[in-house]
């Protein structure tokens, strides 16, 4: 018998048109997105994960062999929409929380199992501050990470349009994401998307520890079709 969450993956397919950083066409296999991933594939998920947002979280979660560690364990392969080359390949997720959880679920004993109790101390507080909690009617788009050799292809764009998708099968009304400063060329891509700034929150004394001064809270409302 399919597992559950196999029977959600058939139920969401969708296939998108890659493109070149150009805005072209590009005569290559089409990306096809799914919900979840594989329990065999958390390494490679926590790998592309860690490509990804080392630089924000890397001082708090280092060293690298066990950030990776904590990353795939706490992983919830249900709360991903995975971008997949015809040949089955992983070329980007988009992670989200509802309020049954988030991408990355791990608790103060995940953390101790891998960092100790004194490391899982000083970082479970820290790894807090960056916890987002959800209004009604909201889905949060959790983190986006793409393969570094597939970017500017339109792999994150497919991922964004996915998210709205989900967020409109669950009967939600609004996307809400937050975006660092130093982020600058994913904040132009969320808002060619329709995402709108609507707060900020600072990092204080906190910034040289995160590796960011402020991150931007914006919301893109979810139409009806």
């Amino acid at each position: 018998m399919q597992s559950r969450l196999a029977i959600q993956r058939d139920a969401f397919r969708a296939t998108w048109q890659v493109r070149e950083a150009t805005g072209g066409c590009r005569s290559m296999p089409r990306a096809t997105i799914e919900r979840g991933f594989d329990e065999e594939e958390r390494a490679q998920v926590a790998a592309l994960f860690w490509q990804a947002f080392s630089g924000k979280l890397g001082r708090i979660m280092a060293p690298e062999m066990r950030a990776l560690k904590f990353i795939e364990k706490a992983l919830r392969l249900d709360h991903a929409l995975v971008a997949r080359s015809d040949t089955g390949r992983i070329l980007g997720v988009a992670g989200f929380k509802t309020r049954h959880g988030g991408l990355i679920s791990g608790d103060f004993s995940d953390l101790a199992r891998v960092y100790g109790r004194f490391g899982a101390l000083w970082r479970g507080p820290l790894l807090d501050l960056m916890d987002r909690q959800l209004k009604d009617g909201q889905l949060l788009l959790d983190g986006i990470f793409v393969d570094q050799d597939v970017r500017g292809m339109g792999i994150g764009s497919a991922l964004i349009d996915a998210v709205v998708s989900e967020a409109r099968e669950r009967g939600l009304t609004e996307v809400r994401l937050s975006v660092v400063d130093t982020n600058l060329r994913a904040r132009a891509l969320y808002e060619r998307h329709g995402f709108l700034p609507k707060g900020r929150e600072d990092t204080g004394i906190f910034a040289s520890l995160f590796g960011f001064h402020h991150a931007t809270t914006m919301c893109r409302p979810v139409d009806r079709r």
